[in-house]
């Protein structure tokens, strides 16, 4: 065989072979809160790293991340809410990445941008159901309001006082995803719910100053730690860049313009 044609056949089988030899994208499973978050640090990774990708799927909850990772169908994922001792014994670990402010929003057609917390809890407990009687107009409040195991509405308990035994009103709508709330509040007149805080939604949406404290501002009470979670174990080259990219100075601009805060680790 002549040294052209032995080139044209090395050429051949490398060419085979790159597809194999690329880095396989992480994908990125879990919680909802910090969606657009996650969303902008992979593009940013994928820039400053030609070739890497990072995948960030819809919501699936923090659960449906630990089922994922922990069964090994996933090799990283995003939640919410910290581990169980069980699930720490199985071999998960975490890294957290940002804290995510757990804000009220309202539908464009209600003016009010302040409310108390006993405020607010008169409005979910279904005791205020009208928004002239917090100086809005005449306009049915229509409650959105998500499951008790719901990441912002933990947040929401720990932080607020008058929020740690309140009982939802159940002449309310129930969100099963962080996006369903959001919609919720977006399709309806008149509507208020929570969610995870984000620049975006913010702009399609009317926020609410909870005692005086826009969700940004480092006074607001009630925020979400947001943590990777993979498998103890082997090292992984894909998830070790990603972290160390995270760490950067330029992740922590990304997380900081969305209006998160990046953890001090």
């Amino acid at each position: 065989m002549t040294r052209s044609r032995i080139y044209s056949f090395l050429v051949i089988v490398l060419g085979l072979w790159a597809p194999s030899l690329r880095a396989e994208p992480l994908n990125l499973v879990g919680t909802g809160d910090g969606f657009d978050v996650f969303q902008a640090l992979s593009q940013a990774y994928t820039q400053a790293n030609p070739g890497a990708e990072v995948l960030v799927p819809r919501s699936i909850g923090s659960g449906g991340a630990i089922a994922a990772v922990g069964a090994g169908r996933e090799r990283i994922g995003r939640i919410a809410r910290a581990l169980a001792p069980v699930e720490v014994a199985s071999g998960l670990v975490t890294l957290p990445v940002f804290d995510i402010p757990s804000a009220f929003y309202v539908h464009p057609s209600v003016p009010v941008r302040q409310l108390t917390s006993d405020q607010l809890r008169g409005i979910f407990e279904g005791r205020i159901t009208n928004w002239s009687t917090l100086g809005g107009p005449d306009l049915r409040i229509r409650v959105v309001r998500r499951e008790e195991a719901d990441s912002t509405l933990m947040a929401l308990r720990a932080g607020l006082p008058a929020f740690r035994d309140m009982v939802m009103s159940e002449r309310s709508k129930l969100a099963l995803t962080t996006q369903d709330a959001i919609s919720s509040v977006r399709d309806n007149e008149g509507a208020i719910g929570f969610a995870p805080y984000s620049e975006d939604t913010a702009a399609l949406l009317g926020v609410v100053a909870l005692n005086g404290h826009l969700p940004a501002s480092p006074g607001y009470p009630a925020k979400v730690q947001v943590a990777l979670l993979w498998r103890d174990g082997p090292r992984d080259r894909d998830i070790d860049a990603f972290v160390a990219f995270l760490a950067s100075p330029e992740a922590r601009r990304v997380i900081t313009r969305l209006g998160a805060i990046p953890s001090r680790k």
